[in-house]
Order: structure tokens, then C-alpha cells, then sequence
């Protein structure tokens, strides 16, 4: 597999999505393919000149410009599925759901719930850690008007897919918002989980327990934590903690 300029394996095509995807033995693995993925023209090109243009307020930064590896340890019992990354927050700091309020957001209801050491996540070097959580998107490049298309949502689904594999101990999906939960469950169906029919609608407060090749998963529904929602109250802290405390219990038990 080529390399780029700073290393990263090159990937660009669907093809090569579900090749380098399926063969990655580890989340290491599929974070540095993740991270040299080319396999979207628009997304690469969008990425690459918000990069380059950059935000005034951050004129002086170097943005990262790549797509965005998940973040959190391999023995996590809670993923926690978004959309995709935001222009001038994880396409700027590299991290996912880092530097924006999005991430004020998710961030502070992680470390409410025990599952974050600080409350706060503004770059990779500010000592965040998390635990028994793994942090992904359905889309791993910076969309324009935060809008990946189908086909982009498909082109990337195996890296959820193989992610989500490499956490045998999984045991609940906190998905945010309708486009991760439409995202999730051709991935949860093509992994062997099987599906009510018709196939659960996406909620705030969805609970929808499923029974899969390696034991039962619970997905649940918050609204995602985008501006448009947390600005207007339709998604409040309350609202976003009772979501995530319900998590941790279904994983305990």
C-alpha cells in the first residue's frame, strides 16, 4: 500500500476502502488508514481547501485537513456514533469532535457520566482521555454545508464497520442524530445483527435492543449535538445525560 508525504497508507477507492478496512488487524490500524484515505473526491477536495483557507480566528494554525480517526480504547463497551467531522473543528485540530461546541457539548456529557477525564476538548495535546467509550462518525471527512452524500456515506461505512468489529466488548451504540442512525444499521445488518422490521426509526430516547453474532447490542437515540439543536433547545444537557447515563447501566449490566 503507497504511502503519502507524511506516511499515512493511500487509499482511493471504494474498493480500496473495503480492502484496507477488512485487513487491518487492530484500531491502530484503522486509524492510519483512516487517516490516508483519498476515496471521496468532493470530501477531499472540500477538506483540503478549508484547510488552506482556514477561519480568521485561526489563520495561525496548521489546520489537519485529513479525515478523522475514532478516539477511545479498544476494550470500550459504548460507541458513540456522529456524523461527520466539523470544517474548522476536528478538519482543524485532528481529532474527532475537537474544537468546536459540538464537542463543548459531547465532551463535558461524557465526563457528567464518568466517561471522560476532563470536561473540555480543544486539541489532541490537552490531555483528554476516555474510557469503556469509542468515539466514531459515519463519515470521516469534513463535508461542505455538513452534508455528505449517500454515496459518501457508503464509500466509508467499512471503517465503521471494521471498527466496530475490533470492540468485542461492545454492548451499546449511542447514535446522534438521523443521518449516524441511517449510517448504522446497513453496517449492524451486514455484520449479522438482525434487524426488526421495518427497521427502527430514528428518536430521541430510541431504544432498540438487537441480537448479533457476538451477543445483544442496545442502540440508542439522542439528537445530535449540532448547534442547530443545542442553540434552540430541542437538545438539552438534561436531555443528552439522560441518554448517556442510560449507557452506562445497559453496559454494566
Amino acid at each position: 500500500m503507497a504511502r503519502d508525504a507524511d506516511g499515512y497508507p493511500v487509499t482511493r477507492t471504494p474498493a480500496g476502502v473495503v480492502r484496507g478496512a477488512r485487513s487491518a488487524r487492530d484500531l491502530a490500524a484503522v486509524d492510519e488508514r483512516v487517516c490516508g484515505c483519498r476515496a471521496c473526491p468532493r470530501l477531499v477536495a472540500w477538506r483540503e481547501e478549508v484547510a488552506e483557507v482556514k477561519r480568521a480566528a485561526f489563520r495561525d494554525q496548521v489546520y489537519w485537513g485529513r479525515p478523522i480517526p475514532g478516539m477511545g480504547p479498544a476494550d470500550a463497551r459504548i460507541a458513540v456514533v456522529g456524523l461527520a467531522p466539523a470544517a474548522h473543528g476536528g478538519n482543524r485540530t485532528g481529532r474527532i469532535f475537537t474544537g468546536d461546541r459540538s464537542g463543548d457539548w459531547i465532551f463535558a456529557a461524557l465526563w457528567r457520566a464518568g466517561l471522560a477525564n476532563q470536561p473540555t476538548s480543544v486539541s489532541r495535546d490537552d490531555g483528554l482521555e476516555v474510557h469503556d467509550v469509542r468515539i466514531v462518525s459515519a463519515v470521516r471527512c469534513a463535508p461542505p454545508d455538513n452534508a455528505p452524500t449517500p454515496a459518501e456515506r457508503d464509500t466509508c461505512s467499512p471503517w465503521l464497520a471494521r471498527e466496530l468489529q475490533l470492540l468485542p466488548r461492545l454492548r451499546v451504540a449511542v447514535v446522534l442524530g438521523g443521518f449516524g442512525w441511517s449510517a448504522l444499521l446497513p453496517v449492524l445488518a451486514a455484520a449479522g445483527y438482525v434487524l426488526p422490521r421495518p427497521r427502527p426509526r430514528f428518536g430521541h430516547g430510541v431504544e432498540v435492543e438487537l441480537v448479533g453474532p457476538d451477543g445483544p447490542l442496545t442502540l440508542l437515540g439522542s439528537y445530535h449535538v449540532s448547534q442547530q439543536n443545542t442553540f434552540t433547545g430541542r437538545l438539552t444537557e438534561p436531555m443528552l445525560d439522560a441518554v448517556l447515563q442510560r449507557a452506562v447501566a445497559l453496559a454494566a449490566g
